[in-house]
């Protein structure tokens, strides 16, 4: 991806294109905006890092906001040019990204297996499906170390408004707080738990389930 995205009296960072696309696709997919703190757990980044930049886009005129509001973020007509005009470079893009590693056999981690060569690509895709639905976080913090998550780790998460008891999921807590934890059903209440003596249970009577984890991916 090139350092910058230039377009006629506008020059956008590539973290600003990836949020001013994900405000646009909130709304496309939910029919409203988007908190910061919502924004901030699904681009893997700090609530003052999506503010900073979103400061940056309602300066360059391709957001609007009402003050006050929690929700009123929209992208201007000129950020719904902009996007329209990089609809093909983003697939071309895509195409390069998704044809993936080759899986060229198997490694045994046990007892010793015979090695069979393929040529079989492997991608996030091919794995956990390339639906809107589908994207990645990156973990801050260690209240799950117990469970082998760790910080620096990539959670892949599909956006989901359910969750089954004891599911690993990414929650927003009294509208603005996101957090990755098991998901427990208590009487009026839920318990996000950790898995770390060191932190405290979450209990909320104002949790939002916003995506259960199905993966998790480490550099090594």
């Amino acid at each position: 991806m090139h350092p910058t995205i230039e377009e006629p009296m506008v020059q956008l960072t590539p973290r600003q294109l990836q949020i001013l696309r994900a405000i646009a696709g909130f709304q496309r997919n939910r029919r409203y905006s988007p908190t910061i703190a919502q924004l901030a757990s699904e681009l893997g980044t700090s609530r003052s890092t999506a503010f900073e930049h979103i400061g940056e886009l309602r300066r360059k005129g391709l957001l609007s906001a009402c003050p006050g509001k929690a929700r009123s973020l929209k992208p201007t007509s000129r950020a719904h040019e902009l996007l329209s005009s990089l609809t093909a470079d983003t697939s071309e893009e895509y195409a390069r990204c998704s044809t993936g590693l080759p899986l060229v056999g198997r490694v045994a981690a046990g007892s010793p297996v015979e090695a069979i060569e393929n040529t079989e690509p492997v991608s996030l895709s091919s794995c956990f499906g390339s639906s809107e639905d589908t994207f990645v976080l990156e973990v801050e913090g260690e209240s799950m170390i117990d469970e082998d998550i760790r910080q620096g780790d990539y959670v892949i998460c599909r956006r989901s408004s359910v969750a089954e008891d004891g599911q690993l999921v990414v929650a927003i807590v009294d509208e603005e707080n996101a957090t990755l934890k098991r998901f427990y059903r208590e009487k009026s209440r839920a318990r996000l738990e950790p898995a770390n003596e060191n932190y405290e249970p979450i209990y909320s009577d104002n949790c939002r389930i916003e995506a259960v984890v199905i993966g998790l991916l480490r550099r090594l």
